[in-house]
């Protein structure tokens, strides 16, 4: 077997240079390359010139600014363990491998650093000024600013909350699957005002499951009607009820708090507030500017499969990406928001121990024909998208032991984990947390037809602080479409809040069938914390549900056939109702097969089954195994859900199981 030959790149490198020493020589004739693309381009000639040597390009440590994205292809795929060698078979992989150096750091890069900065005040505070021609100019824009590592925030009005529409204004309306989309409406007083540059001023618009960003085009104060320079992306209402909230970002006169910043394009002038104890003599203050950073394509259509390439403990930074007019934002989960790092047509591409983090878009996509790709123990944080995207088409995608944290922090309505009509996909021990949207999303078929969606596997991810309040029709884990095979279990779910109506823990949506919900906690959402919109024969099984706030379980839609079996089941509550009558119908009409479960109210009110009676409900055919009594935790009320010997759960058939693997495994 040939030996693995080494191209190291390197911030002190040479383009010049061979490649092929980790540091320069004592004359400095030769050493390690100074650019990404010019190793991969001397892999691609070593690989032409000996096919069955392995390749490895290793980072030194440093920012890796791109001018460009990097493109890998069929030219960069390593060796499958069926390649042939000879008249033999090598019997194992042999990846193209691009890695850190030892334990050094490397960030790619698509930003840039800002220099220049002189010091004065704004607003009584200290402040750091700098005059850009280039944004003046138009040739550069951005949204996104880093301090020290850290993202720093523009001016918010209001500062904290939302506003809402007072009432909505006559005028054109979009060409849209719902009427009432427009762009204006009439605003309440002080809410919005003739600020400078007027034309700075976005507006995040928040509606149900969907935020619009949306640039000030006209302002007439008289009338407090705000004219936008694109429609909105769902139908705008001025009911209360509705959710829909707005706020502003980038306005000048809001600029007071250390830790912001404003950029003004018609100056030109980029103006932050540091925080106490930075020093401007040792800032390190970046923007993001390139879209993508690394594109890996193959060609179906040639059968060119770019494929066999690892990334090892490589961090991915600095992205920049916004909707152009007249899209304000697409229909669900941010899904037309595109991704630092993408894989088209990519096959058997693995990421181990790798960061996406200060990203303006999604972390890393799958797309076309991409098949068995991997996430292993990364880290994807702070996020102006997702983390993950496996879209239509895709096959056997596995995101394991990663923790994805800090998404939506630009499309709100981006998730941790999305996955399309794509199958056979596994969403295994990871840590989901602090996301603005859903957890987890499977499916994007809205109905009974077969799209590929099944035999997904979720397991062991603990998934919590989902919502936080911005917008509504979501949940931990999210599921669309017929699901066989497919499987949600040993899932620690908690802490799902929602901006008005659907902070669900597990929500299977609609046309979800043959899913099996199995052995998960889920506790303390808004909402219910199972709900099922429409669907058939889901099976729900062994599950802790505890501590909804308004009610504990939802079928919301009546149909002919058993929606799901609900059995061996643990419901504890001191809130709201223990089922919520459906929005269609009585609750007689719900077919659901209900057996063998704990039912606890510990205000001790009488159960109330959607509005049919513990006995009238019993008498229906349901329940008629189950029990309203204490299940006996260890100590419920600090979240210890652990059965005591003596439970009546366990002679029901529950099964105690064990969550404490839950998340990411260490040294995986």
């Amino acid at each position: 077997m040939a030996s693995t030959q080494d191209i190291y790149v390197s911030l002190k490198g040479d383009d010049r240079w061979s490649g092929l020493r980790a540091g320069a020589n004592r004359d400095g004739t030769d050493g390690p390359l100074a650019t990404i693309p010019k190793a991969i381009r001397l892999a691609r000639t070593l690989r032409r010139e000996s096919p069955d040597t392995p390749v490895r390009i290793l980072l030194r440590g440093g920012t890796h600014r791109l001018k460009k994205p990097l493109e890998l292809d069929h030219r960069d795929s390593g060796m499958g363990p069926d390649k042939a060698r000879g008249q033999a078979r090598i019997g194992e992989e042999r990846p193209m491998v691009l890695s850190a150096y030892k334990d050094e750091k490397p960030i790619v890069s698509g930003g840039v650093q800002i220099t220049g900065f002189r010091e004065t005040e704004h607003a009584g505070h200290r402040a750091w000024v700098v005059d850009l021609p280039a944004v003046q100019q138009g040739k550069l824009g951005f949204r996104q600013l880093f301090v020290n590592d850290e993202r720093r925030s523009r001016p918010r009005w209001p500062r904290q909350g939302f506003h809402s529409i007072q009432s909505l204004a006559p005028g054109p309306e979009a060409d849209s699957w719902k009427r009432g989309y427009n762009d204006r409406f009439h605003y309440h007083a002080g809410d919005l005002q003739a600020w400078h540059r007027l034309q700075d001023v976005e507006l995040v618009l928040l509606q149900v499951w969907i935020e619009s960003r949306l640039w000030l085009k006209e302002l007439d104060e008289k009338k407090r009607l705000a004219i936008f320079d694109r429609f909105s992306t769902s139908g705008l209402s001025a009911d209360p009820n509705s959710g829909s909230a707005w706020f502003l970002e980038n306005v000048a006169e809001a600029l007071d708090t250390p830790g912001e910043w404003y950029l003004d394009r018609g100056a030109g002038r980029l103006t932050y507030l540091p925080l106490p104890g930075e020093r401007l003599k040792d800032a390190r203050i970046e923007v993001p500017i390139l879209p993508h950073l690394l594109i890996i394509k193959g060609e179906a259509a040639k059968k060119r499969v770019a494929e066999y390439i690892r990334f090892e403990g490589i961090r991915f930074s600095h992205t920049e990406w916004s909707y152009e007019a007249p899209l304000s934002g697409c229909e669900q989960a941010a899904r037309m928001v595109p991704a630092a790092v993408q894989l088209i047509d990519a096959e058997r591409v693995r990421f181990h121990q790798c960061e996406f983090s200060h990203i303006g878009n999604w972390g890393a996509e799958l797309l076309e024909g991409s098949r068995d790709n991997g996430f292993y123990d990364c880290r994807f944080i702070d996020l102006g998208g997702g983390g993950v995207k496996a879209w239509h088409g895709t096959q056997r995608t596995t995101v394991s032991d990663c923790e994805i944290a800090g998404c939506g922090r630009i499309f709100y309505s981006a998730v941790g984990v999305l996955v399309g009509n794509s199958g056979a996909n596994r969403i295994l021990h990871n840590h989901i947390h602090d996301v603005r949207y859903t957890g987890i999303s499977l499916g994007w078929h809205w109905g009974y037809d077969l799209v590929g969606n099944q035999g997904n596997i979720v397991e062991y991810n603990h998934i919590h602080d989902i919502g936080a309040g911005y917008l509504s029709d979501m949940g931990g884990i999210y599921v669309l479409g017929p699901q066989q095979g497919s499987r949600l279990r040993y899932n620690h779910i908690h802490d799902v809040k929602s901006r008005t109506y659907g902070g669900w823990g597990i929500y299977p949506d609609e046309g979800c069938s043959d899913l099996l919900v199995e052995k998960n906690l889920v506790h303390d959402c808004n909402r219910a914390l199972f709900h099922q919109h429409y669907g058939r024969d889901n099976m729900v099984v062994n599950n802790i549900f505890a501590f909804g706030t308004d009610g504990q379980m939802q079928v919301s839609c009546p149909e002919a056939h058993t929606s799901c079996h609900f059995h061996r089941n643990i419901v504890l509550f001191d809130s709201g109702q223990l089922l919520t009558p459906p929005g269609g119908g009585a609750i007689e009409q719900v077919r659901v097969e209900a057996d063998h479960n704990i039912y606890h109210d510990l205000r001790g009110k009488r159960m109330d089954f959607g509005g049919m009676s513990w006995s009238a409900w019993r008498a229906a055919g349901r329940d008629r195994h189950s029990l309203l009594t204490d299940p006996l935790f260890t100590n419920a009320a600090k979240r210890d859900f652990t059965l005591k010997r003596r439970s009546p759960a366990l002679g029901l058939g529950f099964e105690p199981f064990d969550l404490s693997t839950v998340g990411p495994r260490t040294g995986s």
